[in-house]
């Protein structure tokens, strides 16, 4: 027996290829089997005479859209046609049975015109990508391959007691091919739509569930603000706070006139009820319409909440001292503030730097955002990207405190090179021609690179 690497010109897929000929046959045994490593060998497999494939029991660990290697294959949007020629080799070549047990390995007996075994490789492996070799795999597999033909003999002896243990089961192949078609579906855009939104929202658990995020404990539902708040508003501070408290950040970039200052103003009021300290940020123009939620006004519908936010100018930002309303900047605790809430966050979007001297967007990272007790960071604006999506990273950056690498445990390993790639593809599409430059063609370029960023960062 002789070990097999399984990486370079020493892999499974190797060993399997020269013997997959016309008259021949296959046997195997499979922890797990992919669509794209059949679609690897599918020529091949579909001249071979007949083919004996044992299956773990139901449909655990089969993979059937591969792993984590195989997200360039899933992206060519090939798996539909796959499950639907790998049901068709099913039918016509694979006598399929199912384990009485979890299948521990895997073993392939490739046998010749008059069915003498001529190669058999076990091991640690499976009709994977990675268990052919085509995708990086663990480096601890052991997997062996026979030498000779009495070796290949007793290993195939082998796999015919345990294809002889299992009784035939058509059950078992017809519902591995009704499994294969039912990927092989057209699917209505509705239900399409559905399964995108499970898949980027499944694995928070419960989701939105209000109860859960917000906390009645804390009293959010008997403040005016809150019964204020359409439906669909108190969906978004909802979905903001969920984000603030996973991600230390969120933007909510509604359209004008859809209500996010109320918005930001329940989410303020709830931190406000955990005690916690809230900073406003605003253009100057906007600062009497923050002032009037605090006053003490005949106005302010919602004096009975008693808000007790600071309200500062984006232009305080590049004073040392004066006053800014009944604020003195030369004593501000600048680092004390668990909740910053930037109005128009669009006015940071660039990282503008001045020589010798801190820029506004600097210093709000450094003595706001970076010093003093962790800050969360809510962003409003309607347009969060102006022409360039370095605008809507370098707001992001706030929210990870410069850290490229922030959203890496939610597939983004860098949201420079992420937001870069994205980039490109927006210009691509700037290229094309009037009738493909569509919203749709837009959504279809930058979703490969653009989806879990957006889910991550934004809310509205």
């Amino acid at each position: 027996m002789k070990l097999i690497r399984n990486t370079g010109a020493d892999r499974v897929i190797d060993l399997l290829r020269p013997h997959l000929k016309r008259g021949h046959q296959l046997d195997c045994v499979t922890p797990a089997f992919s669509l794209f490593a059949f679609a690897e060998l599918r020529e091949a497999l579909s001249v071979l005479d007949r083919v004996q494939m044992i299956l773990p029991p139901g449909n655990d660990g089969l993979t059937l859209l591969g792993g984590e290697g195989d997200r360039a294959a899933r992206n060519r949007l090939q798996s539909r046609w796959l499950a639907n020629q790998c049901a068709r080799w099913i039918c016509d070549k694979v006598d399929l049975r199912r384990a009485l047990a979890a299948v521990p390995q895997g073993a392939a007996v490739l046998r010749g015109p008059s069915a003498t075994p001529e190669q058999v490789v076990l091991g640690s492996f499976a009709f994977s990508t990675e268990g052919l070799g085509l995708t990086p795999g663990n480096p601890l597999n052991l997997i062996q391959a026979s030498e000779s033909t009495t070796e290949a003999a007793q290993l195939a002896a082998w796999f015919d007691h345990q294809w002889a243990s299992i009784k035939t089961q058509p059950e078992a192949r017809d519902s591995f091919i009704q499994t294969l078609r039912e990927i092989g579906e057209h699917r209505d855009p509705l239900t399409l739509y559905t399964l995108i939104l499970f898949h980027l929202f499944g694995d928070s658990g419960e989701g939105l569930d209000e109860e859960r995020i917000v906390k009645s404990a804390t009293g959010i539902r008997n403040t005016v603000v809150w019964k204020k708040l359409f439906k669909f508003q108190r969906d978004a501070v909802v979905g903001a706070i969920d984000k603030l408290n996973r991600f230390g950040g969120c933007i909510i970039a509604d359209s004008v006139g859809l209500g996010k200052t109320f918005e930001a103003l329940a989410i303020i009021k709830y931190h406000e009820l955990r005690n916690d300290r809230v900073l406003v940020l605003v253009p100057k123009r906007l600062r009497d319409n923050w002032a009037l939620y605090k006053a003490n006004d005949k106005r302010n519908i919602l004096a009975a909440d008693r808000f007790n936010y600071d309200i500062l100018n984006h232009t305080d930002l590049s004073r040392d001292g004066g006053l800014s309303g009944d604020i003195d900047l030369a004593h501000v605790n600048w680092g004390n503030y668990d909740l910053v809430v930037i109005d128009e966050s669009h006015n940071f979007r660039n990282k503008a730097t001045h020589k010798g001297k801190e820029s506004r967007y600097d210093r709000l990272m450094r003595r706001i955002i970076k010093e003093g007790v962790k800050t969360r960071v809510l962003m409003l604006s309607a347009t969060p990207v102006n022409n360039r999506l370095a605008d809507l990273r370098n707001q992001i950056t706030f929210v990870t405190e410069g850290d490229d690498t922030a959203l890496s445990e939610h597939g983004i390993a860098s949201i420079e090179a992420t937001t870069r790639k994205a980039q490109t593809q927006f210009n691509r599409w700037l290229t094309l021609d009037e009738a493909e430059k569509t919203p749709a063609r837009l959504i279809e370029m930058l979703g490969k690179v653009c989806t879990t960023a957006a889910e991550a960062a934004v809310v509205g």
